[in-house]
């Protein structure tokens, strides 16, 4: 039997004014009521149907093989999971390969990009000029989960690239980049200080990129106080690291300039307000930290000290028609550790003795200072068609040296960089970049390196397959 007639004549015998007229309409006025009720009743059962997912007329699906579950209630498994359906998951990187035809010569360990600090100031320190590198250390691998918990949004990202520092340095191999979790206005792990505006990073092809930004990822506690209307407040809890200089004490006692260490007794406090619109993004950042130093073997760890370290940035990121302007400048004393490039973060003082000797012992004669340190960056993105686009600019990091250190020590650094890039479908990437960049030490001396980079980079993500 037709299911939709069944049902519609259930309907018109439950209805009040059949019932009350089941023998035959005595007149015309009780036969018009009637069909108004059948009209009424026919528009419910195509409401319904539409509810059920059915095409008006549409026939009711054959029972299942199988005896259907009770309605009275799901079981656990059918019960659904509170937030599912909320829940995402991006798998994402890229293959990278960099041809670099070096004109000058850096330190090897660090010779697939240019950092102004690994630039030689001795003529043939690292060998003869002209190198050509192949790499493929900035390929990339992550993933990141986001969604709903608890009615905060949350997102985990682990992600790494192939470019070894520290030990590893000129190895392709694992480096972490990003493990941290976020909750709401809770996040804790490893990413990008809150000192640092990364979207000052140009469109530039060379890893390391500019010298005078701040540049670096650290394990943190951080908390978000506002974060709507285009502001956002945040302060965090950020691993400390000091770069520690012994200057020339390392010509008067060796063994002791060895074993002066950092000492990082206090996490570091910094601290972000920034402010986004449709024009781009103005964002002030500062740091707070104790810049410490102790003596390994020695009675009571002596000499021992600690100085005051503080920083301010201030950054901009502006667009105008197809320019996309990157501009930042950066001053404090002891933060070194957070620049990108070069710099140290606590150096010895000698204090001037007018007197004739014999000279006051060593320990009264020197003192720890936390360096003055200044950089600026100035980028320009031009976006000329949808498939090409360059970048063109120029980054400089300065330290005020203290009197007590080495000639060799890093006074500065310069970096100059511009390419054209060409992507002819999305997630294909291929270009050249020129890049320069020069050192000069507390003593004047100086050295300079250009290169020619080309690159070819295919990225990927799990939304391509997934669609998510």
């Amino acid at each position: 039997m037709y299911d939709r007639a069944v049902a519609l004549s259930v309907l018109l015998l439950a209805s009040p004014a059949f019932a009350q007229d089941a023998a035959p309409p005595a007149d015309a006025a009780q036969r018009a009521r009637i069909l108004s009720e059948i009209q009424e009743l026919r528009g419910r059962l195509e409401s319904l149907e539409a509810e059920l997912g059915r095409t008006p007329g549409q026939a009711a699906p054959a029972p299942a093989a199988t005896a259907a579950a009770p309605a009275a209630e799901p079981t656990i498994a059918a019960q659904k999971p509170a937030n599912s359906g909320n829940h995402t998951m991006e798998l994402y990187g890229f293959a990278q390969a960099d041809v670099v035809q070096d004109f000058d010569r850096v330190d090897p360990s660090w010779d697939a990009t240019l950092r102004p600090s690994k630039i030689p100031t001795t003529k043939g320190q690292f060998g003869s000029d002209g190198q050509s590198i192949v790499s493929v250390r900035q390929s990339r691998l992550g993933a990141v989960a986001r969604g709903e918990l608890g009615g905060k949004d949350y997102e985990a990202k682990f992600e790494f690239d192939l470019y070894g520092v520290g030990v590893d340095a000129g190895q392709t191999t694992f480096r972490l980049r990003h493990a941290y979790g976020r909750w709401g206005p809770i996040l804790a792990g490893q990413t990008n200080s809150l000192f640092m505006d990364g979207d000052l990073f140009p469109n530039t092809i060379d890893y390391w990129g500019p010298t005078g930004m701040v540049f670096v990822r650290t394990p943190q506690l951080r908390y978000t106080f506002v974060n709507n209307g285009g502001w956002t407040v945040a302060a965090a809890l950020e691993l400390p690291s000091n770069d520690i200089d012994a200057g020339a004490l390392r010509l008067i006692d060796p063994d002791l300039a060895t074993n002066i260490k950092g000492d990082e007794e206090l996490p570091d406090l910094t601290a972000m307000v920034r402010y986004d619109g449709d024009w781009g993004h103005v964002q002030l950042s500062g740091i707070a930290r104790k810049v410490g130093f102790d003596t390994v073997g020695t009675v009571d760890n002596e000499p021992t000290g600690s100085e005051f370290g503080w920083g301010l940035m201030l950054g901009t990121v502006f667009k105008w028609e197809l320019a996309t302007f990157r501009i930042g400048g950066v001053y404090g004393q002891g933060i070194a550790s957070y620049m990108n490039d070069g710099g140290m973060d606590l150096a010895p003082k000698a204090e001037l003795v007018p007197a004739p000797p014999p000279l006051p012992p060593l320990n009264q004669l020197l003192e720890a200072k936390a360096v003055p340190l200044w950089g600026v960056t100035a980028y320009v993105d031009l976006q000329w068609t949808p498939q090409l686009s360059s970048s063109f600019g120029y980054s400089r990091t300065e330290v005020d040296n203290t009197n007590f250190q080495t000639g060799d020590s890093y006074h500065a650094g310069d970096y100059a960089s511009g390419n054209l890039l060409w992507s002819p479908v999305d997630r294909v990437l291929t270009g050249a970049e020129f890049l320069w960049g020069k050192r000069t030490d507390n003593d004047g001396d100086s050295g300079e390196d250009k290169r020619l980079q080309f690159t070819v980079k295919v990225s990927f993500s799990s939304k391509d397959v997934w669609g998510q």
